[in-house]
């Protein structure tokens, strides 16, 4: 089977497959972190339609968390309709970088590929597509970490869970606002180290997939 992983720097869902036999490729604007398997660093549209059976993509989440949504209004204008908002003062191009998230995200979900899971955080895709088929954490997956992970799946089933473990240690932050320890313990630097360790799949999570989804029918 061909698979290819989108937006993957670390490796860790690509190689899951590898060892199962499949012809996995990895696609980043980063290098990879793994060099046991191929990676193609460019533009995912340059090999999307290169006739791959599974795509498992993970579309940056920056502008499409729900999280983010409060930075797309001035914050002083709360009071007002949507419609009648200023754009955040800060981040003035917010609603823009949002919308190119969602066309980026539904290019792939859209890809001529027979089977496709995509996967986000919580966000604005539950109401521009739809709700994701499952969200997800990896202590369902033997690590202790919770991390709210939403599918969308086309031609796949649902990942089972395949060990149950501890939903691992939430910390309270000065401000009162409450975080697992995991994301609040990523390694110090640039924004960018810190949003790259605060991505990557847990291992757990790749193996089930590759483990679960290694012997797929055209049709599920």
């Amino acid at each position: 089977m061909r698979v290819l992983v989108a937006c993957e720097y670390s490796g860790r869902v690509r190689d899951a497959f590898l060892d199962r036999g499949h012809d996995a490729w990895s696609c980043d604007l980063l290098p990879t972190e793994s060099t046991r398997g191929p990676h193609y660093q460019g533009d995912i549209k340059d090999i999307l339609y290169d006739g791959w059976d599974l795509l498992i993509a993970h579309p940056p989440c920056t502008f499409l968390a729900s999280s983010g949504s409060r930075w797309l209004y001035h914050p002083d204008d709360k009071h007002l309709p949507v419609e009648g908002r200023r754009p955040h003062p800060l981040y003035p191009n917010r609603k823009k970088d949002r919308q190119d998230a969602i066309d980026f995200f539904m290019m792939l979900w859209n890809a001529p590929i027979p089977h496709i899971a995509v996967e986000n955080p919580v966000g604005v895709m539950s109401s521009v597509l739809r709700k994701p088929d499952q969200i997800v954490h990896p202590w369902q997956f033997g690590e202790e970490v919770s991390k709210a992970t939403c599918l969308w799946l086309k031609n796949l089933p649902k990942l089972k869970p395949t060990k149950i473990v501890g939903k691992g240690e939430i910390v309270t932050l000065s401000s009162g606002k409450k975080i697992p320890a995991w994301y609040s313990n990523a390694p110090s630097g640039t924004k960018e180290e810190r949003q790259k360790a605060r991505s990557r799949t847990f291992k757990g999570m790749a193996e089930a997939m590759a483990e679960q989804w290694s012997n797929l029918e055209n049709t599920y």
